[in-house]
């Protein structure tokens, strides 16, 4: 197997662009869906809305991502709202992953027992008190590598906005096997962007566990 390594390198910008795409998507639905996370567990945590986040949490966690995605991207227009294919990338993403970071931190906060909230009530903390001071550090601890497990879940799971034409990595292998017939060419560099971009950032979750921990 002859592999065209001029061709490779002039396509180098192509899959620069899809990385950096592939990062800015993927970074902010990891963010937005941490904080949707980990209000949930919060607000779970003290009773409110409870039974709404238990269905939440149902469907996301029980509907494929590309369901999410087309809902999005073809139901939306027909309400009106029109969003860019980005914008319902990020949006089923965060929706996604909301779900998943929900239950990380619910169970963070199930594992604190209970007789520590109720000595912190005994000594007057408020629940703001209670927490920043008692909970949260706790919960932040024993929950970061499943919470890092399911950031960088996330971050691969941005291979499927490419079904709407969101130029990311996979959506520029495709589109360019298809115009250029050089399978092997656009999967190597596919594989090779891959691995550039989460083996880093797979190791880098792992020291910062390791100095939490």
């Amino acid at each position: 197997m002859n592999l065209d390594w001029a061709f490779i390198a002039s396509q180098l910008p192509e899959y620069g662009s899809a990385i950096l795409t592939t990062v800015v998507l993927g970074g902010l639905a990891v963010l937005l869906s941490w904080g949707v996370g980990v209000s949930n567990a919060m607000l779970s945590y003290f009773g409110y809305g409870r039974y709404w986040i238990v269905a939440y949490v149902e469907i996301g966690r029980n509907t494929p991502l590309l369901i999410q995605l087309f809902l999005l991207y073809f139901g939306l227009p027909k309400l009106g709202i029109l969003l860019s294919a980005e914008a319902c990338g990020v949006l089923a993403l965060t929706f996604l992953g909301g779900a998943y970071f929900t239950e990380v931190y619910r169970a963070g906060f199930s594992s604190i027992p209970p007789e520590q909230a109720q000595a912190a009530r005994a000594l007057g903390l408020s629940s703001r008190q209670l927490l920043t001071l008692v909970l949260w550090p706790q919960v932040w601890q024993r929950q970061l590598p499943a919470a890092a497990a399911t950031g960088c879940f996330l971050m691969r799971e941005t291979t499927v906005l490419s079904a709407i034409a969101v130029a990311e990595i996979m959506y520029t292998t495709t589109n360019g096997i298809a115009l250029y017939y050089l399978t092997y060419e656009f999967l190597l560099m596919m594989t090779l962007c891959c691995l550039l971009l989460f083996v880093p950032l797979s190791i880098g979750l792992r020291k910062l566990e390791a100095r939490t921990l």
